[in-house]
């Protein structure tokens, strides 16, 4: 985030950066948190943008916060604010239900022992905070995104339970409503992404959306070693928004 702030601001463009709940290094003082559908969240920040005066604002986002990113634009459609010029997204696990059965695998452990841990400290805040509504015990048997989202993700956030919660906030099934241009960059060796967040036919990307994928990137990790520091995943944003506002 913070460098593709950089590389925009040094291209012109002013930069809003913000943190799901709970992912900016102070626990949110809610019972939910975040999750892959919270589009109220970022229409909050949004119209906040929009009426510091802005003629024209790109959308960005990582990760789940790409797949947020699309799932807004997604929505929103036809009635998507005129100033709203488009969108370049990266590593977006658009299919929630396929990410987390790859993220499952064995050769995934790695990855999953890492997101569990970090939200084993989420929940057991959460949890001090609301004992009387979020119980950790057992925590520790854990294995998948299955599992967490139907113990914690899908109640918390009114969803009947994991499948409802992934059927309902992918945005693979929403691309082709999309009318602004967006970019989704997903590297061919992402090891979080399933085979079906690589969407290839017009019938479900839309008109408006555009799929990258370079063969190299893993997930976020886009680098490239110059002499200015930019990351190939910079460069490539600053070269879509200028597209955006020629």
């Amino acid at each position: 985030m913070q460098g593709l702030a950089r590389a925009l601001l040094n291209d012109g463009w002013d930069v809003l950066a913000w943190n799901f709940r709970s992912c900016g290094g102070v626990m949110n003082h809610q019972p939910r948190f975040y999750h892959s559908g919270a589009t109220g969240d970022l229409d909050r920040v949004v119209q906040h943008g929009l009426a510091q005066g802005y003629g024209k604002v790109m959308l960005s986002g990582f990760s789940m916060g790409g797949n947020l990113t699309l799932l807004y634009l997604g929505q929103k459609s036809e009635q998507v604010d005129s100033r709203i010029c488009g969108a370049i997204t990266y590593s977006v696990p658009c299919d929630l239900a396929g990410s987390a059965d790859t993220l499952a695998r064995p050769s995934r452990r790695i990855y999953m022992q890492r997101f569990l841990r970090d939200l084993h400290a989420k929940m057991e805040e959460k949890s001090k905070r609301f004992p009387g509504l979020i119980d950790i015990t057992g925590f520790e048997k854990i294995r998948s995104f299955h599992e967490f989202d139907d113990r914690y993700t899908a109640p918390l956030h009114g969803f009947r339970d994991a499948r409802d919660y992934w059927d309902n906030c992918s945005a693979l099934w929403t691309l082709k409503d999309i009318r602004v241009p967006a970019l989704m960059v997903n590297a061919a060796d992402d090891p979080f992404l399933s085979r079906q967040c690589f969407p290839e036919s017009r019938a479900q990307l839309g008109a408006y959306v555009r799929l990258e994928a370079p063969r190299w990137g893993g997930h976020v990790g886009f680098v490239e070693h110059v002499q200015d520091g930019y990351y190939w995943s910079e460069r490539r944003a600053v070269a879509h928004a200028r597209t955006l506002v020629a």
